[in-house]
C-alpha cells in the first residue's frame, strides 16, 4: 500500500500517541474527523498499523536487566531453523529475535530481573535450545535511544 503524505502524517501522531482521540488525531493532521477514521481503518485493514499497546519502562516494571544474545546454530537448514526459531518464540524473557545474516544466526533481546535471573535463563533455557553451537552475551549498559517508532520519512 503506497502511502500518502496524510496517511504519514496519522502513522507519525499515532506511534507518539496511540490513545489520541480520532477528532484529535484528525486535528493533528489537518483532516475532518470521517475521513481520519477511514483512513485510519484503511490502515489497520491493509496492516500497516497492525495493533495498539503501551509502552512501558522496563525498570519500573521490575527487568533492571536488558541483554543481546547472537546465537550460532550448527545447522542451516530451513526445518531445524525452523524449529530452533519456534523455541525462542515460547520464551517470555526473549522480547525480540532476528534471524541474521553475518557472523552469527539469530539475535536475541532478552530482559531479565537482575543478573541472576539473567544468568540462569541464558545457562537453563538458551544453552538447551537445540541446535546451539555457540552463544555470546552482550549486556546494555544504558539505553542510549531505545526503539520509540519508526522514521516515516525515509525511502519514501
Amino acid at each position: 500500500m503506497p502511502l500518502q503524505p496524510s496517511d504519514r502524517k496519522i502513522l507519525h501522531h499515532l506511534q507518539k500517541d496511540g490513545r489520541l482521540t480520532n477528532q484529535a488525531l484528525a486535528e493533528e493532521v489537518g483532516l475532518s474527523a470521517s475521513p481520519c477514521w477511514r483512513k485510519v481503518r484503511q490502515l489497520e485493514e491493509a496492516g500497516v498499523i497492525e495493533g495498539y499497546s503501551a509502552r512501558l519502562n522496563r525498570r519500573a516494571v521490575g527487568l533492571g536487566v536488558l541483554a543481546f544474545i547472537r546465537v550460532k546454530i550448527d545447522s542451516h537448514n530451513e526445518v531445524e531453523s525452523e524449529e530452533f526459531a519456534n523455541q525462542v518464540k515460547r520464551l517470555e524473557s526473549v522480547v525480540a529475535c532476528y534471524s541474521l545474516a553475518g557472523d552469527a544466526d539469530f539475535l536475541l533481546q532478552v530482559v531479565a530481573c537482575d543478573l541472576d535471573d539473567y544468568a540462569d535463563f541464558a545457562m537453563n533455557e538458551i544453552r538447551r535450545l537445540p541446535r546451539i553451537k555457540e552463544m555470546h552475551s552482550t549486556m546494555v549498559l544504558k539505553e542510549i535511544k531505545p526503539f520509540e517508532g519508526y522514521p516515516l520519512d525515509v525511502g519514501k
